[in-house]
C-alpha cells in the first residue's frame, strides 16, 4: 500500500497538470474558433491517434530502435573515453577538446552529410543519435573518476595496489552515480538525435520513422496527424528516459545517503 501511496503522490501532480493543459486547449480552440489545419482539438489529435495507430506505433518503434542503440553505443563508449581520459592527462588535454566538439557541431547540418557517407539506412540515423548522446556521458564519467578523495587513493597506493586495481576498484565504482546521471541526460539526447536523423535519412515511404513522419506531415499541412507524431515522440522520450532513470536509481541504491 505504501508503494501504491507513493506512486499517487508522485503521478497525480503531472497527471493535474496535464488534464488542465488539455481542458485549456481545447476549450480556446471552441472559443476562438481555430481551425484544424493550424491547432487541432485535443479530441482531434485522439481520433487521429487512434485512427494512425499502427503506422505511428510502427514509427515509433523504428525511431526507439535507433535512439536505443545510439545511446547503448554512446554509454559504452563514453565510458571507456572517460577511463582514458582519468589514466592520463595528456591524452585528457588532447582528446577533450574533440569531445566538446561533438557537443556543439550542429547536428542538423552533420545530419545530411552522414546520411550521404553512409546513406538514408537505420545506420545513418543510429550514428546521429550517437553523436548527439556521447558528451553528457563523457563530461559526467570523467568527472566522477578524476574526484575521488585523494586519502583513499593514498590508501589503495599504501595497500600497494596496482593501477588497474585503483582504476577497477575505486574510481570506476565511483563514478557510477556520475555515469548514471550522463546516461539520464543522454537516453533523451538518443530520442532527438534519432528524429533529426530521420529529418534527412527517412528510410524510405514503406518504413518510416517519427522524424520522416513530421517533416512529410508537416509539408502536407496535416496538422492533427502532426500533433499526433510530436505527441508520439514525446511519448517516446519519457519511456526511455523512464527506464534509464529506473535502472540508475535501482544500480546507485548503495550511494544513497553518502553521496
Amino acid at each position: 500500500m505504501d508503494a501504491i501511496g507513493r506512486a499517487f503522490r508522485a503521478l497525480f501532480p503531472p497527471l493535474l497538470l496535464f488534464a488542465a493543459v488539455v481542458a485549456v486547449w481545447h476549450i480556446e480552440v471552441q472559443r476562438r474558433g481555430i481551425g484544424a489545419f493550424l491547432v487541432p482539438g485535443p479530441l482531434l489529435v485522439a481520433e487521429t491517434l487512434w485512427e494512425k495507430r499502427e503506422a505511428l506505433l510502427k514509427a515509433t518503434a523504428l525511431t526507439g530502435a535507433a535512439a536505443l542503440a545510439g545511446f547503448a553505443a554512446s554509454l559504452v563508449t563514453g565510458v571507456l573515453v572517460a577511463l582514458l581520459f582519468s589514466q592520463s592527462r595528456a591524452v585528457r588535454r588532447a582528446g577533450y577538446p574533440y569531445a566538446i566538439f561533438l557537443q556543439t557541431v550542429p547536428i542538423v547540418a552533420v545530419a545530411p552529410l552522414i546520411v550521404l557517407w553512409f546513406g538514408a539506412e537505420f545506420q545513418s540515423v543510429v550514428i546521429i543519435s550517437f553523436i548527439i548522446s556521447l558528451f553528457p556521458i563523457v563530461t559526467n564519467a570523467t568527472e566522477g573518476l578524476m574526484n575521488v578523495d585523494e586519502s583513499l587513493v593514498e590508501l589503495f597506493e599504501l595497500h600497494s595496489a596496482t593501477r588497474a586495481q585503483v582504476l577497477l576498484r575505486l574510481r570506476l565504482p565511483h563514478a557510477v552515480p556520475d555515469i548514471v546521471t550522463g546516461a539520464r541526460v543522454s537516453s533523451g539526447l538518443s530520442v532527438i538525435g534519432a528524429i533529426v536523423g530521420e529529418f534527412s535519412a527517412g528510410y524510405g515511404n514503406q518504413n518510416f520513422g517519427l522524424g520522416y513522419l513530421i517533416v512529410q506531415t508537416s509539408g502536407l499541412l496535416q496538422t492533427p496527424y502532426l500533433f499526433a507524431a510530436v505527441f508520439m515522440s514525446t511519448l517516446l522520450g519519457l519511456t526511455i528516459f523512464g527506464i534509464v532513470g529506473s535502472a540508475g536509481d535501482w544500480s546507485t541504491r548503495r550511494w544513497r545517503g553518502t553521496r
